[in-house]
């Protein structure tokens, strides 16, 4: 697996800095390196300061949605009377998505500090980490850096000597996809069946146990420890200067047809060309790419003419017909077959619906039923406008966004590469069919 490196100066390594050492992982192997600096400022400021440095950061939430991380945390209200909560949302089930997961592998005490400083910033006393359920290694380095922090002081009655209470609670889930949708991760969490709830009335007001609650991403709260010990100019210094909207650096995890896979790390509005062709490598020998799903597996497919023009940031990348998402680059080349690959991110989708929402279990079904159908070279061309029409059913009509994930590829794929699924559709020959040749 590949980390980051500097094959030139654009290029900033922040979170990933010390992905590969084994000394990070210790608590005196962080402390080494600047660990609880951070909390130990943040646990000196007023809570409401800390909320306007991460605001005035611009650090947007990084599992996805985009949203400004000081305003989540501004919506919990001190002196309610109620217990808050923070969970940190480790589920990271999107295909083609692995950056939290080193996050937890390499540098754990990082997002104990992330979670004990959200926490103490909305005014709770409780974070929870739900974590994947396959995440076999990052849960033994979660466990131990939790108990590391514990038996030094770190979290407990009397959080760094404060009397503050900051606990910090480790939750293996059970490899559900849905659990990564806050509201199911919420559901999971306090044991019941991990389906989404309907919003309003929003986890700031009514989340885990009823009681207002915030949900970060692993990477969010890494990031915002950065923001409140650097400060937030200096987060603010990542970014292209005409784009105040996208700060700060992300994480990329690339994965597919490329020669040099693995975890990125580049400032928001890094050319996506360069990305591709420089850090990772290119394409395999002898090869050329086609297309990339630049944000994870449910954000629009981008050809390469439109990925290689791309700016690497959430603006950026909507201006290129896409979305940023989680930051998983799925890059496929010139021997791949899209209408194949797209099939199998719809039998994904339909396998890790909940069923709750009618347009979700149906839609997602019969995607993947026509899909297969089309690739195992029996489909019909009334079946392209069938899809197209189903997802259009199955998209904003739903609690989650699970029914919008199986449409987006589909959709983007018939338009952008009807051709190849034309080529899959049989031609009519006197009175047999024959299905079109597919290299």
């Amino acid at each position: 697996m590949g980390y980051p490196h500097k094959p030139h100066a654009r290029e900033s390594v922040v979170l990933s800095e010390h992905f590969g050492s084994a000394e990070a992982r210790t608590l005196a192997g962080w402390r080494k390196r600047g660990g609880y600096q951070a909390l130990e400022k943040a646990l000196g400021m007023a809570p409401a300061d800390i909320v306007s440095v991460v605001k005035d950061s611009g650090l947007r939430g990084r599992g996805g949605a985009g949203f400004p991380t000081g305003l989540k945390w501004s919506y919990m209200k001190p002196g309610d009377g109620k217990p808050h909560y923070l969970c940190c949302n480790a589920d990271e089930s999107e295909p083609g998505t692995f950056k939290d997961r080193e996050i937890m592998r390499w540098t754990p005490h990082a997002l104990v500090e992330g979670c004990a400083l959200g926490a103490y910033a909305i005014g709770a006393e409780t974070a929870y980490v739900y974590i994947r359920g396959e995440f076999t290694e990052p849960l033994q380095q979660m466990n131990a850096a939790v108990q590391e922090a514990y038996a030094s002081g770190i979290l407990g009655a009397n959080a760094m000597g404060t009397g503050k209470r900051l606990d910090v609670h480790v939750h293996k889930g059970a490899g559900a996809y849905i659990c990564g949708e806050e509201t199911a991760l919420m559901n999971s969490l306090e044991g019941k069946r991990g389906n989404p709830r309907i919003k309003p009335p929003f986890p700031a007001v009514s989340g885990v146990f009823g009681m207002p609650t915030t949900i970060n991403n692993v990477e969010t709260l890494v990031a915002a420890v950065e923001v409140v010990k650097r400060g937030a100019a200096w987060y603010k210094g990542f970014g292209r200067p005409d784009n105040p909207k996208s700060t700060g650096t992300k994480l990329y995890s690339v994965c597919g047809n490329v020669a040099r896979p693995g975890n990125y790390e580049v400032p928001m509005g890094f050319p996506f060309r360069d990305f591709l062709h420089e850090l990772c490598g290119g394409p395999l020998p002898g090869r050329k790419f086609k297309a990339v799903i630049p944000g994870g597996a449910s954000v629009p497919i981008q050809t390469m003419e439109e990925a290689e023009a791309t700016l690497m940031d959430y603006e950026g990348f909507v201006a290129g017909g896409t979305m940023l998402g989680s930051g998983g680059v799925i890059v496929f080349d010139d021997q791949q077959n899209m209408v194949k690959q797209i099939a199998r991110l719809a039998r994904f989708f339909a396998h890790e619906s909940c069923a709750q929402c009618t347009q979700c279990r149906e839609g997602t079904a019969w995607t993947t039923k026509i899909m297969e159908r089309i690739r195992d070279g029996h489909g019909t061309y009334e079946d392209l406008d069938t899809l197209l029409d189903i997802g259009e059913q199955m998209t904003g009509k739903t609690i989650c966004v699970l029914s919008d994930s199986c449409a987006v590829p589909v959709a983007s794929g018939i338009r952008k590469f009807r051709h190849e699924f034309e080529a899959l559709i049989p031609k009519k020959q006197g009175t047999a069919f024959v299905a079109a040749a597919v290299a």
